[in-house]
């Protein structure tokens, strides 16, 4: 390490004052000037360390891709011509069928919304015309015999009219 540095992991007066300036300043720039006076002569070990492991999970990502190349999830070609080709061509017939299921699917889901649909609106109908067969009045009263008179079903409201005026 070069031990004419001005400031250097060790207790020169420049470092002394740079610490207590950080003290005053703001007391973690205090700590990381004490910490780089006692510890700061480890920092190559450190980095040394630091850039070994960081490399070392970099190659693994590197294997990890090449497996991946291997396994058709790549462009990586074997050298065998005939071999890449088939397998392009596969992978391509794949991928249409891939898209007719999609299309497939995409019109099932269509179709099975329309029923829902068509299920919810039959059975709204079916509950309107109960409710209007239900709030409708069905007996008359007669003065002249003194009994009640049943008529027929009266006509249901249209849809849409004030439910209000019931």
């Amino acid at each position: 390490m070069n031990t004419s540095a001005l400031i250097r992991p060790a207790w020169t007066p420049a470092t002394i004052a740079l610490m207590v300036i950080g003290f005053m300043v703001f007391w973690p720039l205090g700590f990381a000037m004490l910490a780089y006076i006692i510890w700061g002569d480890r920092l190559d070990g450190f980095k040394r360390d630091v850039n070994r492991a960081t490399d070392g999970i970099f190659a693994g990502c590197r294997r990890g891709s090449d497996k991946a190349a291997r396994w058709g999830h790549g462009s990586a070609r074997t050298g065998n011509v005939a071999f890449d080709d088939w397998r392009e061509k596969e992978l391509e017939r794949l991928a249409e069928e891939r898209r007719k299921l999609d299309e497939m699917l995409s019109e099932f889901d269509d179709y099975a919304r329309e029923l829902r649909r068509a299920k919810d609106q039959d059975e709204f109908d079916r509950f309107m015309a109960n409710r209007n067969r239900s709030t409708a009045p069905t007996t008359t009263g007669s003065t002249t015999t003194g009994t009640t008179k049943t008529t027929g079903p009266a006509t249901p409201k249209r849809k849409g009219s004030n439910l209000l005026d019931d």
